[in-house]
């Protein structure tokens, strides 16, 4: 047999066994291009991502331009962020050229100028501060819009908002606890007590996330706690999660009145998901608490949820009225502004990621419902009905547009 011959039925013998299967060669990942711009409202310390994060994103291809001093407030360095990859921009007008702005605060007037067409904003909503000319100008500029507060996670839940509820609730005991001191004016309470001397009394009003929090502070430090809410169910689902029995009751008037006089503390934690928060104790109830007893109303970002409430901030947090302290200061989690970004990043930095594995925002939007919940503006259409109702503007349904595009 020549030796032709012998090569032949060797490579015969060599493509009759079994082969290595060659998997499909992936496309690389959509490229996003992610602006931070600095925080210019008076009381935000927070930064949406941290430098860890923004490693992450570049590593993962993404391009991250950083507004100079962003996360000063929140002790984080310019070096931090171009150590992890990002670009430090010097100018703001620059970082407003970047496809996807990333914000804490929604947009001030200057920044909505700044706006390009088609780009996407990513920010917190805040219904109750919207101006029908704020949505005017994204729509005109076809502004991809989404609210992270309204972004769900696999539970169907907030995840922003409940991060955010946990600061608040956890600091607003805090808070009272420094207020309670003689050093800042209060009764000369220790939030507790100890063994031997009456514990102190929390009065909570609310149920939701803010509310659980501040419970379980509270009840940690050794006060007694009295939560009151309409919502039976989260008073039930509250119970649950705390897994011991505390005093709870809806809210009567009377009953309300009763406790207050005995509280050493009030926290307001009511909420409103459309409009102001309601007001549940009067003036008359805040006159006949105890003189040093301190009010911490954690709803004052809607209005807050007593009549004697009246907007304070970081710099001048307090003031008295009728004896009893105020606290009542918007945006609580900016007192742990380092912590507060963490939090937000560890929700931003995912939803970065699976935009770009989505091949883009258009794509994605298409197959992840979390970040389709948060979408109120796409290219410049309304699809938030509430917004549209409010401010009587036109309404596009978002799986309709997703259909037609």
């Amino acid at each position: 047999m020549s030796e032709d011959i012998v090569k032949s039925l060797a490579q015969a013998a060599t493509r009759m066994l079994p082969q290595e299967q060659l998997e499909a060669v992936k496309t690389k990942n959509n490229s996003l291009f992610i602006g931070v711009p600095k925080e210019t409202s008076l009381q935000e310390r927070r930064v949406p991502l941290v430098p860890q994060d923004v490693e992450l994103l570049v590593n993962n291809g993404h391009e991250v331009l950083i507004q100079s001093k962003a996360g000063e407030k929140a002790n984080f360095s310019d070096n931090d962020y171009s150590e992890a990859g990002a670009q430090i921009a010097y100018d703001t007008k620059l970082v407003y050229k970047a496809d996807i702005i990333l914000k804490v605060e929604p947009l001030s007037p200057e920044e909505l100028d700044l706006m390009q067409q088609g780009q996407t904003l990513i920010s917190t909503l805040q219904l109750p501060v919207q101006s029908k000319d704020f949505l005017k100008k994204l729509i005109d500029k076809k502004v991809t819009a989404i609210a992270y507060d309204y972004i769900k996670d696999n539970t169907g839940s907030f995840p922003v908002i409940r991060a955010m509820s946990e600061i608040a609730g956890n600091s607003s005991i805090l808070i009272a606890a420094e207020y309670l001191s003689n050093v800042n004016g209060g009764q000369g309470l220790m939030m507790g007590g100890i063994s031997g001397v009456k514990p102190t009394e929390v009065v909570i009003f609310g149920a939701g996330a803010v509310a659980e929090f501040a419970t379980r502070a509270a009840l940690g430090l050794g006060a007694s706690v009295k939560v009151f809410s309409n919502n039976t169910s989260k008073l039930r689902r509250l119970q649950d999660a705390l897994g011991r029995r505390v005093y709870t009751s809806t809210l009567q008037p009377k009953v309300i009145a009763n406790a207050l006089k005995h509280a050493d503390v009030a926290i307001g934690a009511m909420r409103s998901p459309k409009s102001r928060s309601p007001i549940i104790v009067s003036e008359e109830m805040v006159q006949n608490m105890a003189e040093g007893s301190v009010i911490v109303d954690v709803s004052i970002d809607q209005g807050g949820c007593f009549e004697t409430s009246k907007v304070t901030t970081h710099a001048n947090p307090t003031y008295k009225l009728y004896g009893v302290i105020h606290y009542c200061v918007p945006n609580i989690p900016s007192r742990a502004a380092r912590t507060a970004s963490y939090a937000l990043s560890n929700i931003f930095a995912p939803v970065i990621i699976e935009l770009g594995d989505g091949g883009g925002i258009d794509h994605c939007i298409r197959k992840i419902l979390s970040v389709r919940s948060g979408i109120y503006l796409y290219k410049g259409m309304l699809t938030n009905p509430f917004l549209a109702e409010e401010f009587g503007l036109p309404f596009k349904d978002l799986d309709l547009l997703l259909a037609a595009y």
